[in-house]
């Protein structure tokens, strides 16, 4: 007997499966289960040895197929986390910056209350973004700022660079870029960064073909991935925003554009805290040193104690006793790093900041 041939309409197929199962399906899928049910009511008979009968048959193989579909999804969004190299950040990094840091306060009020309050946001008619760029001097702290704000949200992070997207060469970066975009669509609670931004969406003024195509492909990506249901958001970042393609700095395709630029003494004394509590440290004038270090970034404060460290550890192993951290090993240190920033770098970020900046 063919089966399949004198299968019933798809509209009845959805009929028999919602009387049977209570379960209800649109048709083009009911009339692709049909069959299979049916072959599965003589496998089940089979093995009973009696009949099963065609409800019993059916309640068994949807309940399967469900648990099997299921699976399927998480087996998917693993497999897919994997190859993206998601990572879930600790909540406490968010801690780690200042409170008066003004970043800070814009990623608080506009992307994590908005995120977090979901009804009080849809009261006041208030759309969460999905597209943001942080810009600002090398070594601000633009990644850590996108990784607190994954950790604070409980999303995954999932970073992708343009050596990344250039690995099998310049010219297929823009389908790269596609495949990457895709994928994280499949993804919900992610947060997508990009890093040096530049490198594929610079301006397409005397550009290359190669370039024009990469940008011209990151700019058919933005309203796609803006208009995909669900909770994710691309960040990208920055040290030239001035390099960026004008097309993306207008409004409509990134919601918020974010300076990231030095830190002030209470910036500063946080870091200097965090990493000092990590430390064998005794008597050390915190705010003397955190006082020295005006121009200093986030990465310079890192550098600094991976300097102080690396000497306390070669003193305490040469002369044998306990060696504690003090103010003088860091006045010392000092002394033998440059600042990442200057006055003049500073200068030209505040232009950037007024022409730019958009929250």
């Amino acid at each position: 007997m063919d089966i399949v041939a004198n299968l019933p309409a798809a509209e009845e197929c959805a009929s028999k499966i919602f009387r049977y199962t209570g379960q209800k399906y649109e048709p083009e899928i009911a009339e692709e289960f049909w069959p299979k049910i049916l072959q599965h009511k003589w496998i089940l008979s089979e093995k009973l040895g009696r009949d099963a009968g065609i409800k019993v048959a059916c309640l068994d193989y949807i309940e399967n197929v469900d648990m099997i579909t299921e699976k399927q999804i998480d087996e998917d969004k693993t497999l897919t986390l994997r190859e993206l190299g998601a990572q879930l950040v600790d909540r406490a990094v968010w801690d780690t910056i200042s409170e008066s840091q003004p970043p800070k306060q814009i990623i608080e009020k506009r992307v994590i209350l908005p995120l977090t309050e979901i009804e009080l946001a849809e009261k006041h008619g208030v759309i969460p973004p999905k597209t943001i760029i942080f810009f600002g001097p090398p070594g601000t702290g633009k990644t850590h700022f996108v990784k607190a704000t994954a950790g604070v949200l409980g999303w995954w992070f999932i970073e992708a660079s343009p050596s990344d997207l250039m690995a099998d060469g310049q010219d297929r970066l823009g389908k790269n870029l596609r495949h990457l975009m895709e994928k994280a669509g499949r993804i919900e609670d992610a947060v997508i960064f990009i890093d040096e931004f530049e490198e594929i969406a610079g301006t397409r003024d005397q550009a290359s073909r190669i370039d024009k195509s990469i940008t011209n492909e990151f700019l058919k990506q933005v309203p796609v991935f803006k208009r995909q249901p669900g909770k994710r958001l691309l960040v990208c970042a920055t040290n030239y925003i001035r390099d960026l393609d004008a097309a993306l700095l207008r409004p409509g395709r990134f919601d918020l554009i974010i300076p990231v630029g030095g830190l002030d003494t209470q910036g500063r004394k946080t870091i200097f805290d965090f990493y000092l509590a990590k430390t064998n440290a005794g008597e050390v004038d915190v705010d003397k040193i955190v006082g020295l270090t005006p121009l200093f970034t986030p990465a310079d404060i890192e550098y600094l104690f991976q300097k102080v460290t690396q000497k306390a550890f070669e003193l305490e192993h040469k002369g044998g006793t306990d060696y504690r951290l003090t103010t003088e090993i860091f006045l010392e240190t000092l002394l033998e790093i440059k600042p990442s920033l200057t006055e003049e770098i500073l200068a030209g970020f505040e232009k950037d900041l007024r022409e730019f900046s958009r929250h």
